[in-house]
């Protein structure tokens, strides 16, 4: 039995709409990962793949329009104060960020997360970077180019060099402009140049006194206790030697009348 040539034909139309509508969210989808931010140029090339450039174009956040293909991004030379959380995510083919010359004095933890595998250059020079901030730099093995920043030179910076896993070498761009304490004399040197100086010998030593203090304080309140216990329990300790000295001489006044008695 044959089937009915209008349902045949409902069927038909139905599937070239759903064809026409996969076709077309394909289209969109590689559009929207293959098509240039807003307001950037594009180029790509076989040998160094697509290139996004928004250099000094006044923007004052980071564009969430860059395509996911991108390998090279420009953003120097413009007005960036801070770089959220997240801020590269589905970026995983990017292996230069350029974000030099810019007002940047935050990088938020995670700021470059989702990099760490990709990214080979970052530039971070010449902005307003005071606090080392090692969680913005999670996973990142890059070689940074951390160069003529106001960097602040103190115990919580030397603790968190250790914890980044960038190129060694970029750390040596951090010159100190200030340091606390001052004068350690590291202002105008790479941080990295002068391992003998210790940053963190101020809260040591604030440590150290805040353990002798506390040591003093328990050791005042055991001595207290220990003469408020002699005190308290010194009149309870003469009563009974009073008693026990009083024992004797009641002894014997016992002894003497039993000894009048016999005699009478």
């Amino acid at each position: 039995m044959s089937l009915p040539a209008d349902w045949l034909l409902r069927h038909s139309v139905v599937m070239c709409l759903l064809l026409h509508s996969l076709v077309l969210m394909t289209f969109c989808f590689h559009h929207a990962a293959t098509s240039c931010s807003k307001s950037c140029y594009c180029s790509e090339s076989d040998s160094s793949g697509k290139t996004v450039r928004c250099s000094n174009l006044q923007l004052t956040e980071i564009p969430q329009d860059i395509p996911n293909d991108t390998h090279r991004i420009y953003l120097d030379f413009n007005l960036f104060t801070t770089v959220p959380t997240n801020a590269f995510a589905g970026l995983p083919h990017l292996i230069e960020l350029d974000l030099s010359h810019n007002e940047l004095s935050q990088l938020e933890p995670g700021a470059f997360r989702g990099l760490g595998s990709s990214l080979q250059l970052l530039d971070l020079s010449s902005n307003k970077l005071v606090n080392f901030n090692s969680e913005a730099f999670e996973g990142l093995r890059a070689h940074a180019n951390l160069t003529n920043n106001p960097w602040h030179c103190d115990c919580n910076m030397q603790m968190a060099l250790p914890r980044v896993d960038l190129d060694p070498a970029s750390l040596r761009g951090i010159v100190c402009q200030t340091s606390d304490p001052e004068e350690t004399g590291v202002q105008g040197l790479a941080f990295l140049l002068a391992p003998d100086i210790d940053l963190c010998v101020v809260m040591k030593r604030t440590t150290d006194v805040a353990m002798l203090v506390v040591m003093f304080g328990w050791f005042t309140m055991v001595i207290s206790y220990l003469v408020y216990y002699v005190r308290a329990n010194q009149e309870d300790a003469r009563r009974h030697l009073e008693y026990l000295k009083s024992l004797p001489s009641r002894q014997g006044k016992s002894e003497e009348s039993s000894t009048i008695s016999t005699v009478v």
